[in-house]
């Protein structure tokens, strides 16, 4: 018995013994899907599609093991309205986040916190410093009776007695004409019923005061993971956000959370995301294609129990031979259904043939199986070979994608020649009526053979158009393209990639010692594609001495001043009241007694006084809210700031220093691009400019553009291996180099012209989508081969044949199943669904018009040992 018998042999057994074949098959599928239960794994973590043993992953390895805290993190991103808001949100998040060990191993301010609290006046100029503490001093007779009195009562009378002076000469009603125009702003704001913020960083009227730092502050934390869900991070962002719910965080304040871990559970979500959209899609897909292609619902039933059985197997062993899915290997799913069911529909198709000829089941199945068997044996051969290509690359992705796919066409055909004839024959489905002859189809078969040469000479120029655009086909492999750019966590890290001090795509180097650091921080320093270098240093201010002397005698003058010995105690309402009809009639006077945009301003807030003056306790008390919270950060702020310290590098906090000094000694330089490192083109740019000098640097930067590398070579490897062992297996079995080269022209065709639709259609190559052109190899190499050995065996009028209408419907399947892929959330599986459609489209054509046109006329059969 020759391997071209074995087909019919192993069919012929199933109908044999199809109950036995049904129970033997259910067992395997019951133990199978017990497996999958107990085993399932997947990973979302697209540093796990590279393997890690090539240069640059070691590099990484090196910087993740001295500094392992920024391994899993979850970066909380906190944006305000006001700066005041946004510190208070982040100084009480922060402390209970701290509290909670159940969710957190660590919590860290890397720009907030104790240090920067109290140094953060240090890191600026001496004239800033110097203007800064000028102004505080200049607020004195103000901050006063606010730090004594922080309620809507001592605002309320501190505008007062400044107005009194207004109205003795002792001041202009411009020079307080900022906040008494803020406040008027926020209060008319609030009790038209809108939401209304206030800042008493106006009061000082500089935009560089110490008191307005920017909007956003950032708390970096180390999530305890539970590894068994599939989304191990839930659990701790869960946690953040209902403590910010329970300590009334939101008004004002927008909470976001980016990192590692929420980035890689978002991943997850976008891919759970629809997915019953999609298997639905699938389903329906394959079911309406069935139908039209069988006309049976017996058949349907068959081919679909036979497809999902063997997906049950195929994901068992692939379990078992990987141990966990990858985003990319989970990609198996939708190959195995739309190629394995490409063999039911052959035999399917075939079996109606022969029925509709007379035969019955058992002698139907054993002729369609031994016509067939010869080409799905070469058929799941070459896509097998096409897939196991990749297991050599650094692909790490692709190569697990390839030993599961694999495995999985070995499994689609046994499935297909055991257990398929087995269901048919307990089925019985009846005999299909006879089939009209498709006119359009004779016409379609004549035209080919007849104009052969015009075919061929368009499909000529099809190839050579598809070369030229070859040029224009964008490639990005950046892994963050890969994401829903509307997810949270993406978002607010697109958001912090616009931010030059905060961009993630950064490089970080190890270096021996300080010194080293130093020198290699000036060195890029001065090439002109990097922004900042930081380095342990950058947390120590300098020209210290002059500073302090500033700040010294500020904190002499405003002692006092921001520490009252006997603050007055909370007012009751009618005290509140009071100050607030006061202060009104204290701003009506001054407003008589000046002009212009001052006096409008002052009236303004007057009438807004007596409007809340007369207003419910309820709208007292929020305004209070809204001017109180801001006044008490910005006080805190300013005692914090006075009570700044030289600052050596032994007195930077372990928290901070941690972040850049190692144990052992050693030092961390990181690299900042210049312009928005977001940006590829920028990206390769600063990351080429850094690696110049530093060949073995590490970080984000250089992780995408080295990953973009390495997938490119896989590639490259693996079509040129695919090729090779596709073409050695054609030439094995064909014998005969002018058919090898029949059956892969018009894979290479269609290649082209999905690149080239690519170009038009403005759809880059990215990560995900690659994986469209191993699979182009593999299926339209299949298609090719039914057509090839059909046509090598005398078949005529092949367009007409049950062959064709068996591929028509096929690749219609496929496409259905890969083209359900476009509908997920996941941007890198909606573009790997989309690559796919095209390509089987173009598999197709090429396979239903150029392969026919490209074979001519029927030769005489050749010796079945051939």
């Amino acid at each position: 018995m020759t391997l071209a018998h074995l087909p019919a042999r192993i069919a012929a057994l199933a109908c044999r013994r199809p109950w036995q074949v049904l129970a033997a098959a259910g067992l395997v599928t019951a133990l199978a899907l017990f497996f999958v239960a107990t085993h399932f794994a997947m990973t979302t973590n697209a540093d796990d599609l590279i393997s890690p043993d090539v240069a640059w992953r070691a590099n990484e390895r090196k910087i993740d093991a001295a500094f392992p805290q920024y391994g899993d993190t979850i970066v909380v991103v906190i944006d305000g309205k006001t700066a005041e808001l946004a510190e208070h949100a982040a100084a009480v998040l922060t402390r209970s986040m701290q509290a909670d060990h159940t969710h957190f191993r660590s919590v860290a301010r890397p720009d907030g916190g104790d240090y920067f609290a109290r140094e953060g006046l240090l890191f600026d100029s001496e004239a800033e410093v110097s203007a800064a503490t000028a102004r505080m001093i200049a607020g004195q007779p103000f901050l006063g009776p606010l730090a004594s009195d922080p309620s809507l009562r001592g605002i309320s009378t501190t505008l007062a007695f400044m107005m009194q002076g207004v109205v003795r000469g002792d001041a202009t009603l411009a020079q307080v004409d900022r906040p008494i125009a803020a406040l008027a702003d926020a209060l008319e704001t609030r009790q038209a019923g809108r939401p209304a913020y206030f800042s008493w960083a106006t009061l000082f009227g500089d935009q560089k005061a110490v008191t307005q730092a920017p909007l956003r502050r950032l708390i970096l934390a180390r999530p305890v993971l539970d590894f068994e869900s599939l989304m191990p991070g839930a659990a701790a962002s869960d946690a953040i956000r209902e403590q910010a719910r329970k300590l009334g965080i939101g008004d004002g304040v927008d909470i976001r959370l980016t990192g590692s871990v929420p980035l890689s559970d978002e991943e997850f979500a976008s891919l759970a995301d629809k997915a019953w959209l999609v298997g639905t899609a699938m389903l329906a897909a394959m079911l309406g294609v069935l139908w039209l292609a069988t006309r049976s619902m017996c058949i349907l039933i068959a081919i679909m129990t036979t497809t999902m059985a063997g997906l049950i197997a195929t994901m068992a062993i692939g379990l078992a031979a990987v141990g966990r899915f990858n985003l990319i290997s989970v990609a198996f799913i939708p190959l195995f259904v739309g190629l394995g069911i490409d063999f039911g529909i052959q035999i399917g198709v075939r079996f109606q043939a022969e029925r509709r000829g007379g035969r019955g089941f058992a002698d139907a199945i054993d002729t369609a199986v031994t016509a067939l068997g010869p080409s799905l044996l070469l058929a799941a051969g070459a896509v097998c070979l096409g897939f196991l290509a990749f297991l050599p690359t650094a692909y790490v992705g692709v190569s697990e994608l390839g030993i599961i796919a694999g495995l999985g066409m070995i499994i689609a055909l046994l499935f297909s020649l055991i257990l398929l004839p087995a269901l048919l024959m307990l089925l019985r489905p009846p005999a299909p009526p006879a089939a009209e002859a498709s006119r359009f189809l004779a016409r379609m078969d004549a035209f080919v053979i007849a104009r052969r040469r015009l075919v061929l000479r368009w499909f000529a120029i099809s190839m050579v158009a598809s070369i030229a655009l070859l040029p224009l086909v964008r490639f990005d492999f950046n892994p963050l393209h890969l994401r829903d750019p509307k997810g949270e966590a993406m978002a607010a890290l697109s958001d912090l990639m616009r931010d030059p001090d905060r961009n993630p795509n950064s490089i970080d180097i190890l270096v021996p010692n300080l010194a080293a650091a130093r020198q290699l921080s000036a060195r890029l320093g001065a090439l002109p594609e990097v922004g900042r270098v930081l380095t342990i240093e950058s947390f120590l201010p300098t020209a210290q001495p002059p500073k302090l002397a500033a700040i010294a005698d500020a904190r002499m003058l405003l002692d006092l001043t921001l520490d009252p010995i006997a603050p007055l105690p909370p007012p009751s309402d009618d005290e509140t009241v009071a100050a607030l009809r006061q202060a009104a009639v204290d701003l009506d006077a001054a407003a008589a007694k000046s002009a212009g945009l001052p006096a409008d301003h002052a009236r303004r807030l007057a009438r807004a006084f007596r409007t809340l003056a007369t207003a419910p306790l309820g709208q007292r008390r929020r305004a209070e809210a809204m001017l109180t919270l801001p006044l008490q950060t910005m006080l805190g702020q300013m005692r914090a700031s006075l009570d700044a310290q030289p600052v050596t590098l032994a007195d930077i906090p372990p928290e901070i220093a941690g972040d850049w000094r190692t144990e052992d000694g050693r030092f961390r330089v990181q690299v900042l691009p210049r312009n928005d490192g977001g940006d590829n083109a920028t990206l390769s740019r600063f990351t080429a400019a850094v690696r110049a000098i530093v060949p073995d640097a590490a970080g984000v930067a250089v992780s995408t553009q080295e990953a973009a590398h390495t997938v490119a070579i896989a590639f490259v490897e693996a079509g040129v291996l695919a090729l090779i062992v596709v073409t050695l297996l054609l030439l094995a079995v064909l014998r005969d180099l002018r058919e090898v080269a029949f059956t892969l022209a018009p894979v290479v065709l269609s290649g082209f012209l999905t690149l080239a639709t690519c170009v038009l259609i403005g759809q880059p190559i990215n990560f995900a989508n690659i994986i469209a052109f191993p699979l182009l190899l593999g299926v339209g190499t299949a298609f090719h081969i039914y057509f090839v050995m059909a046509w090598r065996g005398g078949a005529t009028d092949l367009l007409q044949s049950s062959l064709a209408h068996a591929i028509f419907f096929s690749a219609l399947a496929t496409g259905m199943a890969f083209g359900s892929l476009w509908l997920s959330s996941h941007p890198g599986t909606a573009s790997m669904g989309k690559i796919l459609m095209i390509s089987l489209a173009w598999t197709l054509v090429c396979a239903l018009i150029f392969e026919p046109a490209l074979l001519g006329p029927a030769r005489k059969p050749r010796d079945a040992h051939h």
